[in-house]
């Protein structure tokens, strides 16, 4: 049998015909990356056994262009970005399921470095992929390769997060620095040169995530700001909990190299993504103690506590500029960065 070289390759659509080719890619390069004892089995399905209790599910779709960026590729961003929703709702991510939509003609090396960077940022995680699917487009209906994922998850005992939970006097928290991933995908695909490094924020968050309920146990909600940026996230929860918020232009993080970025491009950070960060709202009482939580792990060295909750009827954000005055932080109203995650 003739087999496709995975350095100077490309793909083809008998790959995805269910074929001699289709099994080859499937063992050659899934099931040798992502193996373990569900996946190697090539059932149509994973059974997986849950203790008794709450479980947490997400499913998202990456369509990144370009694939490849400072700081990950759709890769990492497929996995991070499902783990990460799933650890918003309080749950400890246990496994993921993946979908390939492929187009013809995408180089098979490319496709191994970002099955590669699936499995190490599935490993880094704590989580297996136990089942997926393969599907070949023709040539020019696919832009390389959209990637499908579906998280599970235990949420924890007597966890009950949702952006209905804010209350007036909660403090808003973010976890670091805000729109590096959004400038360095935009960076990338437009090839500006920023004079400095700016790379994407790309991480899996379920560690940070319960660092901050095993110090602050009454958390109200955490969510990843991703596409929408910070802005989207707080329109959002002032919707669903019926409330104000009101954040502070001095206290949040933002790189001055970010900042300088978007300045050039006409962005505003608030609006921009991020795919390594969390915003959590929580009491006033337990809001130093998940600060500290946050600075104390790896991705939250840049915490910062940006705002507070109120009262308000018209369920407005709102910012205090560095200036003293303030303005509305709104929805986004078309797209700033198209095709980011």
């Amino acid at each position: 049998m003739k087999h496709a070289s995975f350095e100077n390759g490309v793909v083809e659509m008998s790959h995805g015909a269910g074929g001699r080719d289709m099994a080859d890619l499937i063992q050659r390069l899934f099931v040798a990356a992502f193996g373990n004892d569900l996946l190697t089995g090539e059932e149509d399905q994973a059974i997986l056994s849950f203790p008794a209790g709450r479980m947490a599910v997400s499913t998202d779709g990456f369509v990144v262009s370009p694939l490849f960026f400072p700081g990950g590729d759709i890769g990492s961003l497929a996995v991070n970005g499902t783990v990460n929703d799933v650890a918003m709702g309080g749950a400890d991510p246990v496994a993921l399921t993946c979908s390939f939509i492929i187009e013809e003609g995408l180089p098979l090396a490319d496709l191994s470095r970002i099955v590669a960077s699936m499995a190490g940022a599935a490993r880094a995680a704590g989580v297996r992929i136990v089942t997926g699917d393969t599907k070949v487009v023709e040539r020019g209906k696919g832009d390389g390769v959209f990637i499908t994922t579906t998280g599970f998850g235990q949420v924890r005992e007597g966890v009950s997060l949702s952006a209905r939970n804010a209350q007036p006097g909660d403090k808003v928290l973010v976890s670091g620095t805000l729109g590096d991933h959004g400038v360095a995908v935009m960076g990338s695909r437009e090839g500006f040169d920023f004079q400095t490094d700016i790379v994407s924020d790309c991480a899996a968050l379920n560690g940070l995530a319960a660092a901050v309920l095993d110090a602050a146990p009454s958390t109200r909600l955490m969510r990843d700001p991703t596409r929408g940026g910070l802005a989207a996230v707080l329109n959002e929860i002032a919707e669903a909990s019926g409330v104000g918020i009101s954040i502070a232009e001095e206290a949040l993080p933002i790189r001055p190299a970010v900042a300088g970025a978007c300045e050039i491009l006409g962005l505003d950070p608030l609006y921009v993504a991020n795919e390594g960060k969390l915003v959590a709202i929580v009491p006033a009482a337990e809001a130093e103690a998940a600060l500290s939580a946050m600075r104390a792990h790896p991705l939250g060295i840049d915490a910062a506590i940006v705002g507070e909750v109120g009262e308000d009827p018209d369920h407005f954000v709102e910012m205090e500029t560095a200036f003293g005055g303030r303005r509305m932080v709104d929805w986004i109203a078309g797209e700033q960065l198209p095709r980011i995650c």
